[in-house]
């Protein structure tokens, strides 16, 4: 590629008024770093983008924008999630970009990884996925639950990138056929590979979180891994077709030894072992239903077809303004 591109680097936030005067400087420098060494343009820009944040957050980006150009910013209606606030950021920079790059706002992730990311843009690649090269800053039970998590999607069948979270680089013309995804239920990390185009890997060592405090609590993680099995995968339902053949072909050889043994004369009353089988089925019997009523509930919200973001407030419009 012989253009030099003009890069996005996409920062969704929420209640991040601790550690954003701390990392907004690493991307600007990491911005103004790449342009010198002529990847880049040195219009590129740095584009928060304000997910509903209940504290001084957009404040602070506002006065960012103020003091430098390569600041941008936008600020959703309300809270919508991290997964929305990314798209918010990508779709709204596919139109002014060549590339994008989104990162956390938190400086866990290694922006130096960057500059592997553009090299490999540059080399002809239009996705590259940033991919954790360990997890020693995990706690033992995050770091298992998480690489498990990774090897059940693969065996449902969903592509997934295994240790990559949403540090990654795409192309504006993969961005534009990835705004033909009307999911409202979204996991990125499973749609973006779904898109095609040529891809590789960075790999990159996670720190500490810089200020502040996760907002990635268990309960926000399981619904993440709830919403990734949903949204790529319907092995669950077929898995649950399985279960209930199995269920019920043991079923039909119990009614008839029990047949056999009523004929016998050697029936005994017991209600330990039909309490137990009646638990059993009724508990299987639930599971399936829930399983089956997360499907009937994404298919009810896919069907409303209610915007996944609405941007309220842009930095530039502001500027128009004055």
């Amino acid at each position: 590629m012989n253009k030099i591109p003009r890069l996005f680097i996409v920062i969704p936030c929420y209640n991040e008024e601790a550690v954003l005067p701390i990392t907004a400087p690493l991307f600007l420098n990491k911005i103004l770093s790449l342009a010198e060494a002529g990847k880049i343009t040195p219009d590129s820009r740095v584009l928060f983008v304000n997910d509903g944040s209940r504290d001084r957050t957009w404040d602070i980006i506002r006065m960012l924008a103020k003091q430098d150009e390569h600041y941008i910013g936008i600020c959703q209606s309300r809270n919508r999630g991290h997964q929305n606030a990314v798209l918010a950021g990508l779709m709204e920079a596919k139109d002014q970009c060549d590339i994008t790059i989104s990162i956390d706002c938190d400086g866990q992730d290694d922006i130096n990884a960057m500059d592997k990311m553009v090299d490999a843009y540059l080399d002809g690649c239009d996705v590259v996925y940033g991919v954790r090269s360990s997890r020693e800053t995990d706690t033992f039970f995050k770091r298992f639950t998480a690489e498990s998590f990774y090897k059940f999607l693969a065996m449902m069948g969903a592509e997934v990138v295994f240790n990559h979270a949403d540090y990654r680089l795409i192309s504006a013309r993969v961005l534009k056929e990835f705004a033909n995804f009307k999911e409202v239920n979204l996991y990125l990390r499973g749609m973006v590979p779904l898109v095609g185009f040529k891809s590789t890997s960075v790999s990159y060592s996670r720190a500490e979180r810089m200020a502040g405090e996760s907002h990635y609590p268990l309960k926000k993680m399981i619904g993440l891994a709830v919403d990734g099995v949903t949204s790529l995968s319907v092995k669950p339902l077929s898995m649950i077709f399985g279960l209930g053949f199995v269920i019920a072909l043991v079923s039909f050889l119990f009614c008839i030894w029990a047949l056999i043994t009523a004929l016998c004369g050697k029936s005994v009353p017991g209600w330990a072992s039909m309490t137990c089988i009646i638990c059993f089925v009724s508990g299987v019997q639930i599971l399936c239903l829930g399983v089956m009523a997360e499907y009937i509930g994404k298919i009810y919200m896919e069907t409303k077809q209610r915007p996944r973001y609405i941007i309220s407030e842009r930095t530039w419009d502001e500027k128009e303004k004055e």
